[in-house]
């Protein structure tokens, strides 16, 4: 018969396999997570506050900005968090599955989400403009295209609402 060491140390290998070979077995292959949600009609209403109270918290940010009250800096470190936040909603958004009746009003919220990050990475191009000192016509160029990107993320927020089963 073996030394005392040697099985302890055989049977030590023959638990670590062991061990490892249930991990694997239990661990699932397929890692997709899905945000689960019962309730489509307040969930879509919560994200619809949260949206509206980052819209409010960008819009007193950016007049900050405007009325030189906030640096550039400091208006893009705001805006950072701000994308966080909706880029967060909108994964949730991807993985939440709504059943059939509510995809069309999730599809035109999550585009509404969507156009509103891109007016956040524009207000961002806007606060390099005003660091820079550039020209005014370029500064309206871009205020005129926020306008823009903020109507049209109203106008997919109301077509969600309207899509409601």
């Amino acid at each position: 018969m073996g030394s005392k060491k040697g099985v302890i140390v055989t049977v030590s290998i023959l638990a670590i396999i062991s061990g490892a070979s249930f991990l694997v077995w239990t661990i699932p292959e397929n890692n997709e997570s899905t945000f689960i949600v019962t309730d489509y009609g307040n969930y879509l209403e919560g994200v619809k506050n949260i949206h509206e109270v980052i819209q409010e918290s960008t819009e007193i940010e950016l007049n900050k900005l405007i009325n030189g009250e906030i640096s550039s800096q400091e208006y893009i470190e705001s805006v950072d968090i701000t994308l966080s936040q909706a880029t967060s909603q909108i994964s949730e958004f991807v993985t939440s599955k709504p059943p059939e009746e509510w995809q069309s009003s999730y599809i035109s919220y999550m585009d509404s989400l969507r156009k509103y990050n891109e007016y956040l990475v524009e207000t961002k191009v806007l606060a390099d403009l005003i660091d820079n000192n550039a020209d005014e016509s370029k500064i309206n160029e871009i205020m005129n295209k926020l306008e823009s990107l903020k109507q049209e993320s109203l106008e997919l927020a109301k077509f969600s609402n309207d899509a409601r089963p």
